[in-house]
């Protein structure tokens, strides 16, 4: 089948060379599509980090105490038949980590974070949420795009769109080891938005943090200056044909890009480059030990990430979090590999004072039931989970919403991903309402035709 270029450029999406054709899709020249943009309203939180805990951690043993989980383990569930999924057990399954409350504010928290906990004060724990799909694709969609079937903008590809960047010499979204499956590239992808706005991927989730890298950001043997001469070739040929043609959409747009993707080679080097960092920083993330370095190196390069002007950062712990069995040695390792080093982020943000404006989200695609699966494993829950955010504006030590007393279901303040979709958004000065794009005949936007923000969690 014949395609045009375009749809080539399309297809042949990987990160860096893609991000050099991205701008095929975007607007004229001197309009900058990552420039900075004016926000809807004065922002509380200038850029985010997303620490996605892929496979859905236990809510219920990690940052939602349910007491009355612990006192009527193994008893039967007093839930309607119709609410479990057909292989599920209805025996409740008490937590096997205790619970103590942390900080001033008293959150609860499980032994699984002692190194998160001591950050317990700054963080704003949503113990409501509620979201669409019972599987992992269906869920993760959700969470990245506001859409639990269809092919949408992912969430940082919205954000980037409607508020550029502050790095002109780097994309406004990068996600670090991001995952292949449950929709892959889908989640951060920009769909119909131009494609300028996509996540620019480091690695992904089978390559060692030690090794990702941007596709095709270093050339093989061509010197730098080599390449501007080559460079400054090409963009005469496409101004050439740029004034023969009048093909202003694209022409223009390869011209912008090219010369994104050719500074992107100088800077992002330096960017990816821990080696810079101090010896007591490396040691704080947990970098070069064991189980701890691949996500503290991931959680260092975000920071370094959103400290160059990089919007939306994220990072992904991918695939762990599932434990339909053998929840105790699952969840133990997983906490292990993401605990100090996600505790030494919000002490590293904090201490550079990007914390203030800079919004961390925590969390998966959904939570567990309280029921036992198998002997000792939970399933998947999407009807009542927890998240937590901090820093961008959100109540420090604060907690919102509640699930019933064994934690199958959001009851009280419940919060929908849409609502945190909205929430976000507003945290950074964005109307969920007006950010919308219009594509084949109609407005879209994150939140599709749904979502409230939830003051509640702010300051």
């Amino acid at each position: 089948m014949l395609v045009n270029r375009r749809q080539w450029l399309r297809q042949s999406a990987c990160g860096f060379g893609y991000l050099a054709f991205a701008g095929i899709a975007a607007q004229a020249a001197g309009d900058n599509p990552l420039a900075p943009k004016p926000p809807h309203h004065p922002p509380r939180a200038k850029r985010v980090i997303f620490l996605f805990m892929h496979g859905g951690p236990s809510h219920v043993d990690t940052f939602d105490y349910k007491p009355k989980l612990q006192q009527d383990d193994g008893k039967e569930a007093p839930y309607d038949a119709k609410t479990f999924r057909a292989h599920l057990g209805r025996k409740l399954l008490a937590s096997p980590w205790k619970f103590r409350q942390h900080g001033e504010s008293g959150l609860w928290i499980s032994e699984l974070f002692p190194e998160v906990a001591k950050h317990a004060d700054e963080l704003c724990v949503i113990r409501s949420l509620h979201t669409e799909g019972i599987s992992h694709g269906q869920a993760v969609l959700m969470l990245h795009t506001g859409n639990s079937s269809l092919t949408r903008p992912s969430m940082g590809s919205w954000i980037v769109y409607g508020l550029g960047t502050e790095n002109s010499n780097l994309p406004g979204f990068v996600t670090i080891c991001p995952t292949r499956g449950h929709g892959g590239a889908q989640n951060y992808g920009s769909a119909f938005l131009p494609a300028v706005y996509q996540g620019t991927a480091i690695g992904n989730a089978d390559t060692p943090a030690s090794a990702a890298q941007i596709r095709f950001l270093h050339h093989p043997y061509l010197p730098t200056e080599v390449q501007r001469r080559q460079l400054d070739y090409v963009q005469r040929l496409n101004e050439q044909h740029l004034r023969r043609t009048g093909d202003r959409d694209e022409v223009e747009g390869v011209i912008q890009s090219y010369e994104l993707a050719f500074r992107m080679q100088r800077i992002a080097p330096e960017i990816l480059d821990l080696s810079r960092e101090s010896a007591a920083t490396r040691k704080l993330y947990g970098i070069d030990e064991k189980p701890t370095d691949d996500f503290g190196r991931q959680c260092l390069m975000a920071r370094r990430l959103v400290e160059a002007g990089v919007r939306f950062v994220q990072v992904s712990h991918s695939f762990k979090w599932d434990q339909h069995g053998n929840l105790k040695a699952g969840h133990e390792r997983n906490a292990l590999e993401v605990d100090k080093p996600v505790a030494a982020l919000l002490t590293d943000l904090r201490d550079r004072g990007l914390l203030n404006d800079t919004l961390v989200l925590w969390g998966g695609e959904f939570g567990r039931t309280p029921m036992v699966e198998g002997k000792d494993g939970r399933d998947h829950n999407p009807q009542g989970f927890t998240m937590w955010l901090a820093g961008g504006g959100v109540k420090p030590g604060f907690a919102y919403g509640n699930t019933d007393d064994y934690g199958r279901f959001a009851v009280e303040n419940p919060v929908h991903m849409h609502d945190l979709h909205a929430t976000i958004l507003w945290l950074l000065g964005l109307d969920h309402e007006k950010l919308t794009f219009r594509y084949s005949g109609r407005d879209f936007r994150l939140t599709d035709v749904h979502g409230r923000v939830v003051r509640e969690v702010m300051r």
